[in-house]
């Protein structure tokens, strides 16, 4: 054979050659058999969770919405008694305060005339004393009467009488002495809920509210329950609340009142709800989603919500009966109810299903069966 000829025949080999190999590398892996299972590994095992449905009294969710509002019986609303002008504030609206905490000073000309009041009756006072010593004297000796001593005793107690009064209203005030001011001190302890005054407000005796200061310790829920709802929210009914503002935390409480007088403007009868609030997370005016808790006289099988996976319109659990005998099961859902399913149809009692990353295995079962 001449190099002519041992040429083209070299190249044609190398070239089916490559074309063989670029075959081979395209070439699908194969599918597991229709009998085969999907089966869990060891590593895989330790994250998920099972549990077992649960057979309890079937309850409905009631969405009703709400606000919260600060409890009216411990809140304090501070009006001057006397008249005067806003000389310095020391707090903000939603500073929390302590009782007896200095926050704001006032002038008033009702100061300056309590202290002349208070420095005529010491003098009024000095006078009597010794007028009282006097009569005392002449008493003794049998010059003047029991009359005029016991006159002369009422006179000193009538001025001490108004001395303590005077004094009364000067600690009433917390008044000050060295600078002239009536200090404003808390009533009360909590937070500052609303704050009308400033730095050079005027101010009138018995006029608008100065500040308000309320203990949200313990705060309201006011529900608005429409009239769909009425026949169905009663006295005592447990509920759930929830907020956007925590959106992973759920606020468990009763109802503890409902009004028996429509609103007028909203169309809606109020119920109320009474919460403990120790750690301050509810504030007044924050708009809150309320779930009652509606019992019926049935049974039924429960299961977590968020143990199911929606798919394709329908909902499945991933039922465990051993690592490779794990079923997607489409179940009939019932009614829901506080974070738990009540189930029609697709579980037994004593079954186990899968809660945590049941999604994943939920995926691998399609992806092994397909």
């Amino acid at each position: 054979m001449n190099n002519n000829t041992l040429f083209p025949s070299i190249f044609i080999c190398l070239i089916a050659g490559l074309l063989l190999g670029s075959c081979a590398e395209t070439v699908p892996p194969p599918k597991p058999s229709k009998d085969a299972s999907y089966c869990m590994d060891d590593n895989f095992k330790n994250k998920i969770a099972i549990t077992s449905p649960i057979r309890k009294m079937v309850t409905e969710d009631i969405h009703l919405t709400g606000a919260v509002e600060s409890n009216p019986d411990k809140v304090v609303h501070f009006m001057s008694l006397v008249d005067g002008i806003i000389s310095k504030t020391y707090f903000s609206l939603g500073d929390e305060v302590k009782k007896g905490q200095i926050l704001a000073e006032m002038q008033s000309v009702d100061l300056s005339k309590l202290y002349a009041q208070s420095q005529t009756i010491d003098s009024q006072i000095q006078v009597a004393e010794e007028a009282l010593k006097a009569t005392q004297s002449m008493y003794d000796d049998g010059i003047s009467s029991q009359k005029n001593l016991l006159r002369v005793q009422s006179d000193l107690a009538i001025l001490k009488a108004e001395k303590e009064k005077i004094n009364a209203n000067l600690r009433l005030y917390s008044a000050s002495p060295e600078k002239g001011v009536f200090k404003i001190k808390a009533p009360h302890s909590g937070i500052i809920t609303a704050k009308a005054i400033a730095t050079g407000t005027p101010i009138t005796a018995g006029g608008g509210t100065l500040f308000t200061i309320s203990d949200l310790n313990e705060v309201w829920v006011t529900i608005n329950v429409y009239a769909t709802n009425v026949q169905d929210i009663t006295p005592g009914m447990p509920v759930s609340i929830q907020s956007l503002s925590y959106p992973d935390e759920t606020f468990e409480g009763s109802i503890a009142a409902i009004s028996q007088v429509l609103d007028a403007e909203a169309k809606v009868l109020k119920a109320r709800v009474v919460l403990p609030n120790s750690d301050l997370k509810l504030k007044p005016g924050m708009l809150v989603d309320v779930f009652a808790l509606k019992e019926s006289n049935k049974e039924a099988l429960s299961i977590p919500t968020d143990t199911m996976v929606f798919d394709n319109n329908q909902n499945y659990v991933v039922v465990y009966k051993d690592d490779c005998n794990l079923e997607i099961r489409k179940i009939s859902i019932l009614t829901r109810s506080n974070g738990n399913t009540f189930i029609a149809k697709g579980l037994e009692e004593g079954e186990n299903i899968i809660t945590r990353n049941q999604l994943l295995i939920h995926e691998q079962i399609k992806n092994f069966q397909n």
